[in-house]
């Protein structure tokens, strides 16, 4: 059975989410929640119903593109159980998984290549979260 990924954008990011969804299509089941064009929208329109899909178990993680990446990332991080990082390369992925239990990334596509951002998102999927000394610190985030 395929992992359960959602995925969002706002107009800018809207190429690369097609981009990265048709590529992660093959692995992962990946529920799309728009926008659907390059016409001009108002992302949390997009970030919140897939931010509560990963809330509520719908989906594991979630993938959220946009021209700065940092709309998306607040809007979603608005959301008690969400740990949305910010990610403009592999890296920051990797670190976000295993030191913060990240289970949604923002990704910057006025700022990176698509083969980057296809990277990035392979590496949030691939990655898992280590736990040990991490758990104490990510129990602490959510503030009520």
């Amino acid at each position: 059975m395929k992992r359960k990924i959602a995925i969002a954008a706002d107009h800018a990011g809207y190429e690369y989410k097609e981009i990265v969804k048709n590529y992660l299509s093959e692995k992962f089941d990946v529920q799309d929640f728009g926008t659907f064009s390059t016409n001009s929208v108002d992302y949390p329109d997009f970030v919140h119903p897939a931010a509560t899909s990963v809330e509520n178990g719908e989906n594991e993680l979630g993938i959220l593109i946009c021209g700065s990446g940092n709309g998306v990332q607040i809007t979603a991080n608005k959301h008690q159980k969400i740990r949305c990082a910010l990610c403009w390369m592999p890296e920051i992925a990797v670190l976000a998984r295993q030191h913060n239990d990240a289970n949604m990334i923002s990704v910057p596509a006025r700022f990176i290549s698509k083969e980057v951002a296809i990277e990035i998102a392979e590496k949030f999927l691939s990655t898992d979260f280590e736990g040990g000394r991490h758990q104490n610190r990510v129990d602490k985030i959510a503030v009520c």
